[in-house]
């Protein structure tokens, strides 16, 4: 069976199974001027729901009584509680990063809250495999390692990851869209043609055709190819021909690799957001997962990262000196 006709397969049965209990909602969506649903606005997917589910928990949801304990002994959450060093009504003195730390818990905006699918607390965005765990293949596992080393060298600029430079983070503009630290929040700009999905985070900007095909075989965009059609009142985007600087991403994708996301909004506040994840040169089987994207009254700023950004001369630089250190200690 190709690829192709396996995942479309697999993405049917998943979105049959997990919309059975949203069914019966009679919940009718704001429409554009051609009558599609009207996914425009800002939105955001903060939450301390992971893509991958943490060990500390043991389902794929959590109790009413689990998710008070859980969020407030969340790392994140009593971090930004008891920040090294904070004092209230005035500034973080900066010591903490002496220690290790990039920023102080001031400066991140990672979410409070876990995710709510279906009225159920997730503890991970990915539902298929059910251990809520990225299902890598033994060449996968190996390609991956191959790239921790690589990214472990300060030999050159050429050996260093793209979000040093602030470049391309990969998972908060995707495909697919996952939720990070901080800048979780995107605005969406609709037309009968085209869907744009901006991204705070570094500020790249998703064009979709709507109701096209894939043209770019001699290119290979950044973030893939994406098109999109209406299935219903879901918007469904198809994501191929992928970079080869993809792989390097959190999520790996090489030029085998096929995304599918579908945008749904089951109310005036929220967009249920899923997506599936094939490409065989990475991963055992196509693994499944769905968000939520909340409204937010929050603009969406320039994230002026690598203009100005000196990151690369002076991780470089500090790599040169650590070599003198050793030569010198060496003699």
């Amino acid at each position: 069976m190709k690829r192709t006709s396996r995942l479309s397969i697999f993405v049917l049965l998943l979105t049959f199974l997990l919309h059975q209990t949203a069914q019966g909602q009679a919940y009718e969506p704001p429409r554009t001027v051609n009558g599609k649903p009207d996914l425009q606005g800002t939105w955001s997917n903060a939450s301390i729901t992971t893509l991958e589910r943490n060990v500390r928990y043991t389902g794929s949801a959590l109790s009413d009584d689990e998710v008070i304990r859980a969020t407030n002994d969340h790392p994140q959450n009593v971090r930004l509680a008891t920040d090294d060093n904070m004092v209230a009504g005035q500034l973080p003195d900066g010591t903490d990063l002496g220690r290790g730390r990039g920023y102080n818990a001031f400066w991140i905006d990672p979410g409070t809250k876990f995710g709510i699918i279906n009225g159920e607390h997730r503890t991970a965005w990915i539902v298929d495999p059910v251990d809520g765990r990225i299902p890598y293949n033994e060449a996968g596992r190996a390609r991956k390692a191959a790239l921790r080393i690589k990214n472990s060298s300060f030999d050159g600029p050429e050996t260093r990851p793209l979000a040093e430079r602030c470049i391309s983070t990969g998972l908060r503009t995707g495909p697919p869209m996952i939720n990070g630290l901080y800048n979780n929040n995107y605005e969406f700009v609709q037309t009968e043609d085209y869907i744009v999905l901006r991204t705070e985070m570094i500020s790249h900007a998703r064009i979709i055709p709507i109701n096209s095909e894939h043209k770019m075989a001699a290119l290979a965009p950044m973030f893939g190819e994406s098109v999109a059609h209406w299935d219903g009142d879901t918007l469904v985007v198809e994501t191929t021909n992928f970079s080869p600087m993809q792989e390097e991403a959190a999520i790996s994708l090489t030029s085998s690799g096929q995304v599918v996301e579908r945008f749904t909004r089951v109310s005036e506040e929220q967009i249920v957001y899923e997506f599936t994840v094939d490409d065989p040169e990475y991963y055992s089987q196509p693994w499944h997962g769905e968000l939520s994207f909340l409204s937010t009254p929050s603009k969406v700023y320039e994230f002026a990262c690598h203009e100005g950004n000196y990151a690369m001369s002076g991780i470089l630089a500090g790599a040169r000196r650590a070599e003198h250190d050793l030569q010198q200690t060496a003699q």
